[in-house]
């Protein structure tokens, strides 16, 4: 066994002369071990909120997105969208078109995106489970078009879940200019009648703004024949996303983008991304602060274990092997720490996911979930366990090289041995003991 290891292992457990070295290591240890709690329980409640909505987003976006990198619109057509057409893992194939009108329902108007689909619609996404109403999910019908409004646009607009009167939509007719003397003949009117529904996606870029209806009326209304804004992809169970991603994007060339459902997403999920590394950085700030508690422990060990050092001295232990013993011991109330710290994290976090102790305090219902949602990720246990180990080294190594100095009289060692002669001589002629 590696000697220094041993018998800072032994100083870390036994009991000292003076009991306040012992409580010291204590409360540095559970200092390191707090903050290693705090970064597991923090990042793992960002990880649930992040979980969470991309559960409400997966129930409206498909699971590939093909759009072109240029302009609005394109046409579906041609050898390579037959090819990608033809794989083997899609299991739903819908063309959609997107554009913005103006909506008015009696005397409200609002700012809309209409959003055509296909029929097939319901089989690429579960938007069943995001509809409310005693009506049913229809685009269109022999007589009229139907539009499955977001609830915060019914609220907006005082439609109510099932209106009477049909919906007006407005948009601008294409390539026509704005007649000043009669503006109302510059843009072209639909009506959409109610199914009796609306969708949640608990999300106000969808809820405040969405229309959904027929491909065909979505067409009519913007003056386009057979172009879409995109083509929306559902693969078959047991797909790789990734791979089939890669390979549609292989076959349409760098004239299209095909974009993952985080991808569609990607403005939300980067500024989740960007809270959680800003909040890790702060606590990480806070942990190297906690790891600074290990040098009084340090030093008061030191100075108890004299005695010893001089014993070891005479049975030939050179100062570098010393200098080993404190920073093993420094290094071994992080490790605990680090360790003890994830335990109890991982366990506040499957209690949280339980029972759901720390609620958001709204008792109403006024949020989604009445608790913090939680998710642990193991990458995340990984970079928590590496950062405590490697902030609790790096703030134990020169306190406690200068330390032995100090209080010991042993050379100060680097991580460069051929530089210990420098330092040393510099030492002891510049700051002399």
């Amino acid at each position: 066994m590696n000697l220094p290891f041993y018998i800072a292992r032994r100083y870390l457990f036994s009991k000292k002369k003076h009991n306040a070295i012992n409580i010291i290591s204590g409360i540095s240890v559970c200092g390191v071990a707090l903050a290693t709690l705090a970064l597991v329980c923090t990042l793992s409640v960002f990880n649930g909120f992040q979980d969470m909505v991309a559960g409400f987003f997966t129930a409206f976006d498909p699971e590939l997105k093909i759009t072109i990198r240029e302009g609005k619109v394109f046409e579906p057509q041609g050898a390579a969208f037959q090819e990608v057409r033809s794989l083997p893992e899609i299991a739903v194939w819908t063309e959609t078109l997107e554009e913005n009108a103006m909506v008015q329902y009696k005397d409200r108007q609002a700012m809309a995106i209409i959003k055509g689909v296909e029929d097939n619609f319901e089989e690429l996404t579960s938007i069943d489970s995001l509809l409310y109403g005693a009506g049913e999910f229809i685009l269109h019908d022999s007589i009229v078009d139907y539009g499955v409004l977001g609830v915060e646009l019914i609220s907006e607009l005082g439609t109510g879940l099932q209106f009477v009167d049909p919906l007006q939509v407005y948009a601008p007719k294409r390539n026509v200019r704005v007649n000043m003397a009669n503006p109302s003949a510059s843009f072209n009117r639909d009506y959409l009648f109610s199914p009796g529904v609306v969708f949640v996606v608990n999300q106000q870029k969808y809820d405040a703004r969405y229309i959904l209806t027929s491909l065909s009326f979505a067409r009519n209304l913007f003056n386009y024949d057979t172009e879409v804004s995109a083509v929306e992809l559902k693969l078959k169970p047991g797909a790789d996303v990734t791979a089939v991603q890669r390979k549609i994007a292989r076959i349409l060339g760098d004239e299209f983008v095909v974009l993952d459902r985080y991808e569609q997403q990607a403005d939300v999920f980067r500024i989740m991304e960007i809270e959680k590394f800003i909040s890790y950085l702060f606590l990480t700030f806070i942990l190297a602060i906690a790891c600074f508690n290990v040098i009084g422990s340090l030093a008061m060990l030191i100075l108890d274990k004299r005695e010893d050092v001089e014993t070891l001295r005479n049975l030939g232990a050179d100062d570098r092997l010393i200098a080993r013993i404190f920073l093993f011991e420094g290094r071994l109330i992080s490790l605990f720490g680090a360790l003890s710290g994830i335990v109890l994290g991982l366990l506040l976090c499957y209690i949280q996911q339980r029972f759901g102790i720390i609620s958001l305090g709204g008792g109403n219902g006024s949020f989604i979930v009445d608790a913090y949602p939680v998710s642990v990720h193991v990458t995340d246990v990984v970079l928590i366990f590496i950062t405590v180990i490697t902030v609790g080294f790096l703030s134990v190594w020169y306190p406690v090289h200068y330390l032995t100095r100090r209080l010991l009289g042993v050379g100060v060692y680097f991580l460069f041995p051929q530089l210990n002669w420098i330092t040393n001589d510099f030492l002891r002629i510049y700051w002399p003991l």
